[in-house]
């Protein structure tokens, strides 16, 4: 039985292999681009190619989401970095769009997968001082690795004259070692009966964390719409809005918003969870509108300066919630609450993207990018609204928050 690393650097060392998971789904955002001006597929195809990694991971999230609660972390852990490594060995063979969509999915199932076990057990193993980040630091991992993804791919694609091989090589490589460091970390949860049992698909949103859900749901639906628009539509944008087409203005465009989110998690995490909740969705509304301004004037660098108004709110909104939550959820119910909250988190990071790369042909890529955009507002303000009066109903409650109770 292997020897296990401590729990001290466990809690930094899970975190940046969960990261790595959005490093390789950011990574596609200027491939993708590039594929299609090479390989001449559809705009529908490129549509597919997006989604099929959001479905993929939320049909995980749906039948695994509760797994490791059965299993352990570590196991459920393990599968879902063979899972995302085995989709990197098809990414660099892919011979056409049909074996590029086929690795999407099944990087999508095993991010799905490791979603709700990295994140119970980043918190488990999170030293009885570091709890409060806990969330700040599973939520900056999950932005900060989409960013980095996005811009490093990008730049390879500039500069390197295969772009698509140097970047899935190194990630596989780095799937490899993270196997074999999992392998070696704790395991904070006992095996429990009703493995096959739990992977009927269900959520878990237990009574205690009803209503702060319900609430936070516009927060979950604003924030993950913002990094959408980049990462999914921002290269078509540049290039027919802006006649720009180089994959580093497209990686770099689709890196601010995710790193200001990274950036602004851990800052957050020093402030109450409720009030960097409000701050956070009230940046993505007035960054939303910034980039509307910029989208329609046209003007790119209002469109920057609003990715990284919005990834700053991003960032403070996304991380408060899983603060406010985290508290409120026993040891055996947390990888089942993380399932529930990352299902909303990717429909709506999935499903309005889908529904506008739908609508450009008929309505035109303006108008839908306008239609997005206000759509987005909307929630964002709604968001605005519900947290100011949570906040002034439980202030109490907000500055003095329960801790964050571990397993076995």
């Amino acid at each position: 039985m292997p020897r296990s690393t401590p729990s001290k650097s466990s809690f930094v060392g899970l975190a940046a292999v969960f990261a790595a998971f959005f490093f390789a789904a950011g990574a596609p955002t200027p491939l993708l681009s590039l594929r299609q001006q090479e390989w001449g597929f559809s705009a529908s195809a490129l549509t597919i190619a997006f989604s099929i990694y959001a479905i993929g991971l939320l049909v995980a999230l749906l039948i695994g989401g509760t797994l490791s609660d059965h299993l352990g972390r570590r196991p459920v852990m393990l599968i879902a970095l063979s899972g995302e490594l085995l989709s990197m060995i098809v990414f660099i063979m892919a011979p056409n769009i049909t074996w590029v969509i086929i690795a999407r999915a099944a990087q999508g199932l095993a991010t799905g997968l490791a979603t709700s076990a990295f994140n119970a057990a980043i918190t488990e193993h999170a030293p009885a001082n570091r709890k409060k980040i806990a969330g700040g630091l599973a939520a900056a991992s999950v932005a900060g690795g989409l960013g980095l993804g996005a811009l490093v791919t990008g730049a390879a694609v500039q500069f390197t004259p295969d772009a698509n091989t140097l970047i899935f090589a190194i990630l596989a490589v780095i799937m490899v070692a993270a196997i074999a460091y999992v392998s070696f970390t704790a395991e904070t949860v006992a095996a429990k009966p009703g493995a096959l049992r739990s992977l009927v698909p269900r959520l878990s949103l237990p009574a205690s964390i009803r209503r702060e859900f319900g609430a936070g749901l516009p927060v979950h639906i604003a924030g993950w719409m913002f990094p959408a628009l980049f990462l999914g539509l921002s290269p078509a944008l540049l290039r027919l809005q802006f006649g720009l087409d180089g994959g580093l203005v497209a990686g770099f465009t689709a890196f601010l918003g995710p790193f200001a989110a990274a950036a602004a998690g851990f800052y957050f995490t020093r402030h109450p969870a409720r009030h960097s909740t409000l701050a956070g969705v009230s940046l993505i509304l007035a960054g939303i509108v910034v980039v509307l301004i910029g989208i329609s004037a046209p003007w790119l660098p209002a469109i920057w300066i609003g990715a990284v108004l919005g990834g700053v709110g991003f960032g403070g909104s996304f991380g408060g919630q899983l603060r406010l939550i985290a508290p409120l959820v026993e040891p055996r119910q947390r990888a089942g609450v993380f399932a529930g909250i990352y299902t909303a988190a990717y429909l709506a990071f999935s499903i309005p993207v889908v529904i506008a790369g739908l609508l450009v042909p008929a309505w035109g890529l303006v108008p839908t990018l306008q239609a997005y955009g206000g759509t987005l507002l909307v929630f964002a303000a709604l968001g605005v609204v519900i947290q100011a009066v949570r906040l002034r109903q439980q202030p109490a409650a907000e500055h003095n928050p329960l801790p964050v109770r571990v397993g076995a």
